[in-house]
């Protein structure tokens, strides 16, 4: 301990440096799970996915949507997210996978989904990076 303490006195930038990483790190995962979501890997994506009550979103561009995403998945981007629909306000009974590239847009989807009501949301973690590197189905169709 005493070591530690001589060398945050000897350096206190890189001392300072380390500090405020930790508390970015700290307070983004207690953003995570204050959001109500989960993160799912893959494999326990498909599970839920089997399930028949499960709608598989996927908020990439379309663009992104036509190089490929997972079988039956609904390509909602997020702008029509902004300004709900009624194809949107019918997902409210729904159970939610929410999926894009690397899983950062999804979480930004799923907040939206929680103000007008959707409250089962799971995101994809990884997105369709870890997805497709997990060699799961992809299709283009």
């Amino acid at each position: 301990m005493e070591q530690i303490m001589e060398f945050a006195g000897n350096h206190p930038l890189l001392s300072g440096g380390f500090i405020a990483v930790l508390g970015l790190l700290i307070w983004t995962e207690l953003a995570r799970k204050v959001q109500g979501f989960r993160e799912l890997t893959p494999g326990q994506a498909v599970a839920l996915i089997n399930d028949s009550n499960t709608v598989v979103v996927d908020v990439s561009s379309t663009a992104d949507f036509n190089k490929g995403h997972i079988v039956n998945a609904r390509n909602i981007t997020m702008s029509r997210l902004s300004k709900p629909d009624t194809e949107i306000e019918k997902l409210k009974g729904h159970k939610l996978l929410l999926v894009c590239k690397s899983g950062q847009t999804a979480a930004q989807a799923g907040g939206l989904l929680k103000k007008i009501g959707v409250t089962d949301i799971a995101i994809l973690k990884g997105g369709m990076l870890q997805w497709k590197s997990d060699n799961f189905p992809v299709t283009n169709k």
